[in-house]
């Protein structure tokens, strides 16, 4: 049984309220433009998404992009660094903190979705007015795209989602790169069907409307480990890993074949720390051209403080939810990832 508690308004009223400007749309414009010559490959960099597990505090999330903005200006030759400002978060067992989206304050025990939309859109718009970057969120609820989908340059199917087939079909229809993770099982195969229905064109209900759309060429493939029967991490960034499902992402003959590596998750056993060790390596396997060609960049958990605490904690700038690499040494990978290339 469903109680309606209360209506919550559209994603047209929330953009009203709190919307994008004229020189904030043209940054996005920009920014999108950027990160798609580098899924395509017309330009050789890489990218890098990198912040908070999830975003609960609109002041450390801005000071936190605030500085990722004058690291990625240091770097911006090698890599377009972009902000990971996650709203929404996938609960394993459908309890604990959900996100902003369902709770502004993560202290607070209530959920206010209306609240919490203005809110996000609030953050996201003033980290990219703040720091000229734009950011990535996951669409963790279909329904809920059209309340941020004017804002982000990146927009990630976790892996819990990415089997689903409202993700598979909204995907096609978004303009911006779609990052698509393996499944907790870590098949290749599902990853690649998702990315497929994610390019091709889809016809069904979403809105409100029947809608139709024209196919996302530019989602692509996020590697973050699986866990396997027993319970056990298992890492698929070595250059095995990557080698072999290149070679199944060629004989499918997706557009623009693309992997994205998750430092953290099942290949970190969600060791934060980890992610510095990995991303060294994946950098080194850089050399082969294989495999440079079809990795286009990491994504790494981050934020001002090492580690994390529970929601009842209130350490400024540490994690809520899964624990994180600090800015120190987040800054000093990033710097160091760049001299290897």
């Amino acid at each position: 049984m469903f109680e309606k508690i209360k209506k919550v308004m559209s994603a047209e009223e929330a953009a009203a309220a709190i919307p994008m400007t004229e020189d904030l749309i043209k940054i996005k414009a920009a920014r999108d433009a950027e990160l798609k010559a580098i899924i395509d490959g017309t330009d050789s960099r890489k990218v890098i998404i990198i912040g908070p597990c999830s975003a609960d505090n609109e002041d450390a999330v801005i000071d936190y992009v605030t500085r990722l903005a004058k690291l990625a200006e240091e770097v911006k030759d090698k890599f377009m660094l972009m902000p990971r400002i996650y709203t929404g978060k996938p609960r394993t067992k459908g309890e604990g903190y959900k996100g902003m989206m369902h709770s502004p304050d993560p202290h607070s025990k209530s959920t206010d979705i209306e609240s919490g939309i203005l809110h996000l859109r609030h953050m996201h718009i003033r980290a990219i007015r703040e720091s000229g970057l734009t950011a990535a969120d996951e669409m963790l609820y279909p329904d809920n795209l059209d309340y941020v989908l004017d804002i982000l340059s990146y927009i990630a199917v976790g892996a819990r989602s990415c089997e689903n087939q409202q993700h598979r079909l909204v995907a096609s229809g978004i303009d911006v790169p779609v990052g698509i993770k393996n499944p907790m099982n870590g098949s290749f195969g599902v990853t690649l069907n998702s990315i497929y229905a994610a390019q091709i064109s889809n016809e069904f209900k979403y809105g409100g409307y029947q809608v139709k759309t024209s196919g996302n060429k530019y989602a692509h493939a996020v590697l973050r480990g699986s866990v396997n029967v027993h319970g056990n991490n298992m890492p698929n960034y070595h250059y095995e890993d990557v080698i072999r499902f290149r070679e199944m992402y060629i004989q499918q003959r997706l557009a623009n074949p693309a992997i994205i590596i998750d430092t953290n998750h099942s290949n970190s056993g969600k060791n934060p720390f980890e992610q510095i060790r990995i991303a060294k390596e994946i950098f080194g396997n850089m050399r082969y051209g294989d495999f440079r060609s079809i990795v286009k960049g990491l994504l790494i958990e981050s934020y001002i403080k090492d580690g994390n605490q529970g929601v009842d904690g209130c350490e400024y700038g540490k994690s809520v939810t899964d624990a994180c690499l600090g800015w120190e040494k987040s800054e000093a990978l990033i710097k160091d990832l760049a001299a290897m290339i």
